[in-house]
Parts: C-alpha cells; structure tokens; sequence
C-alpha cells in the first residue's frame, strides 16, 4: 500500500512538472519580450534529388516575410517588436514525424501527440534538452506538381512543435509562408477560425473584415482563417502574407493585447 502511495506521489509530481513547463512555454513565448526563437527543421519529404538541391540552396531569408508580417500586425494593436522572431535554419533531419491517426478519438489523438513531441525532441542535433521557449518547426519540403494536394499541416501549443508541408520552389516560398505563419501561431495557442468540413472561414471572427458592406467578396484573409472568402461558398488561398491579417481574436489568443499594455504600463 505504501509503495502504491509512493507511486502514485511520484505520478503526480511528474504531471505538475510537466504542466509547469507548459505554462512557462507559453509565458515566455507570448510575452513578446524578445525575439521569439523558431528552428527551422528541413525535411525532404519526397526523397528527390530536386528538393535535395532545393535544400542544399536553403537560408533564412526565405521566411523574412513571416517575421515582417508579425511586426506589421502587432504595430496594428499598438505593440512595438523590434525583431519579432530569430529564425534559424537547423540541420536538415532525416526521419519523418509520426503520422496524424485519421479520424482517431481523443486518446490516440493524444498518444500521437505525445509520440510526436518525442520524436521533435529526439530530434535535437546536440543530445540535451531543447531550449524551453523555442518553437520547432519542421518543415516537409515536396516536388512541385499541378494541382497536388499536400498532407494536412499542424501546429501544437504543447511541446511547440509544428509539422508544416509545404513545396520546394522558390516561386512557392511566398505562399508557403502564409502556411508556416498558420502553424506557428497554432503554437503560440491561436485556434483554427475555419469550418473542418468545408475549409471556408466562419464568420466574424474568421473574416479580416466582417463589418464589411456588402460582405463578400473580402479581399484579405484572416491568418487562422486561412482563405479569402470570395463568395458565401468560395474562399481561395492568399498568395502571400501581403494578403493576410491578424483577427482581434487571434491578437487576443498570442497575446498582441496583453503584451502591448505591459509594455505601456511601465
């Protein structure tokens, strides 16, 4: 009985430890302090000499557009970043993250949520725990090929990790950010503002602009909504961040709002 007791203390203390770290994470990543840090981890998801060189070609550079993009949106809720991410290319890994279970329930939805937050972990290049307040991205580069359709994306607040598919093209990089942003504010606990079933934005909170009149057609998206609704039933994909803008409620779930009025509260 004693040992049982024992166990289940120790049980306990590890589940408090773990959602301590989590409420940490989550702290230090939307305080909006400093540079949010975001690895970027290329994966060559086809095993094809083009995207292999697309890779070896690979910088930084190609994601400045995400790092504009918050910059620009947070100056829209009155908050100043300097520098809103330090993005760095990590070497490329090559090992593919465990797959999503297809129409699973909630406890293999969380068992493979945990099994990919081991693999992003197993993945770290230098054998110690990863830092606690840095977002890994892993990136699953494809050949490019009309009209494919790529595997679903995914961001998840605990452990910030996002599996991302996107093209190796450098005309696709623009758009590809527009995915990568998606994901990386899935992290940082902004939720989806799009129907599952029909993949058209839900209206307010999934419109960059609902007061609109007449509605349709919007002419920028919302970034979690993730398409520009044409018409009540046609949405289309935005280019580029260009196209893009952050919801108030999105500004609320990063905490655009909370870190702008710290930040004026001195």
């Amino acid at each position: 009985m004693a040992f049982r007791r024992i166990r289940i203390l120790v049980l306990l203390g590890l589940l408090a430890i773990v959602a301590l770290v989590h409420f940490g994470e989550q702290y230090l990543v939307r305080s909006w302090r400093a540079p949010l840090q975001v690895a970027i981890v290329p994966i060559n998801g086809d095993g094809s000499e083009t995207v292999s060189e697309y890779l070896q070609h690979l910088n930084v550079s190609a994601f400045d557009d995400i790092d504009s993009f918050l910059e620009k949106q947070a100056s829209r809720y009155g908050l100043k970043l300097s520098g809103a991410l330090d993005m760095r290319i990590a070497p490329e890994a090559h090992e593919l993250p465990p797959a999503p279970p297809f129409g699973g329930n909630g406890l293999q939805v969380a068992w493979w949520s945990l099994k990919l937050r081991i693999w992003a972990w197993r993945q770290e290049k230098n054998g110690f725990l990863p830092h606690p307040a840095k977002v890994r991205l892993f990136l699953i580069y494809h050949e490019v090929e009309y009209d494919k359709e790529l595997d679903h994306s995914l961001g998840l607040q605990k452990g910030l990790v996002g599996v991302v598919h996107v093209f190796a093209s450098k005309e696709q990089e623009a758009q590809n950010n527009v995915v990568i942003a998606h994901e990386l504010l899935h992290t940082l606990g902004a939720t989806d503002k799009y129907d599952l079933s029909t993949s058209l934005p839900t209206y307010p909170n999934g419109y960059a602009d609902p007061g609109k009149q007449p509605l349709h057609p919007q002419y920028e998206a919302e970034i979690m909504g993730g398409r520009i609704p044409r018409s009540a039933d046609h949405a289309e994909m935005p280019k580029s961040l260009d196209q893009c803008m952050i919801g108030a409620d999105t500004a609320h779930e990063i905490n655009f709002s909370g870190a702008f009025h710290r930040q004026f509260s001195r």
